[in-house]
């Protein structure tokens, strides 16, 4: 932005940097926030602040939480035995806005990746091995994205895992809601493969 002054041309940069903003969406964004300062760009600034301050990972799971342990970690009610292993906290939120599974998560923070030498001491899965014992485990749920990174690190860790727990992994396939003439080749193979008896 040509004429803008060097502290918005800054919060253009740092809000171009976020996942999905361009420098025009950023820009659009900035100029949107400050034609409504008093409603939203002071409380936006106070709130990030705040959240700058408090927010952390959770020393047990990696969710992020405000206290050391989350309160998924911290309840008893979710020590059932069943602990869902998820890529990153944004599949945990997703998992939870479901409100279907009832036991703890474990965050690995990636995936294994070759290409990027992401090995599993770059993830939580030493962490999530130890937690197998100390938590009383019986289950252990993959909910690793279908990627080929996904699926590498899915097998890596019910390898692992071999002998010690259950391993499960979510059912893939066609979406509730999907047509077929939409869905792509491998969404239909796996559906295939993963069909039951009604």
């Amino acid at each position: 932005m040509a004429d803008a002054p060097q502290e918005i041309e800054a919060l253009i940069d740092m809000m171009a940097r976020l996942p999905g903003l361009g420098p025009r969406s950023a820009r659009r964004a900035v100029l949107h926030l400050i034609a409504r300062r008093g409603q939203l760009l002071a409380p936006l600034a106070q709130a990030m602040q705040a959240v700058a301050e408090t927010a952390r990972e959770c020393l047990n799971c990696g969710n992020i939480a405000t206290a050391d342990i989350c309160p998924i970690c911290a309840s008893e009610a979710r020590a059932n035995g069943e602990l869902c292993v998820v890529e990153d906290v944004a599949d945990l939120w997703a998992m939870e806005r479901a409100g279907v599974f009832r036991g703890r998560y474990h965050v690995l923070g990636g995936t294994l990746s070759a290409l990027d030498s992401i090995g599993p001491e770059e993830l939580r899965i030493p962490r999530l091995l130890d937690r197998i014992e100390a938590e009383n485990i019986t289950e252990v749920i993959l909910a690793l994205n279908a990627t080929v990174d996904g699926q590498t690190t899915a097998h890596y860790i019910a390898d692992a895992l071999e002998g010690r727990v259950r391993v499960s992994s979510l059912a893939q396939g066609v979406p509730v809601g999907g047509e077929l003439d939409y869905l792509d080749d491998g969404t239909i193979t796996a559906a295939l493969r993963a069909r039951k008896t009604l």
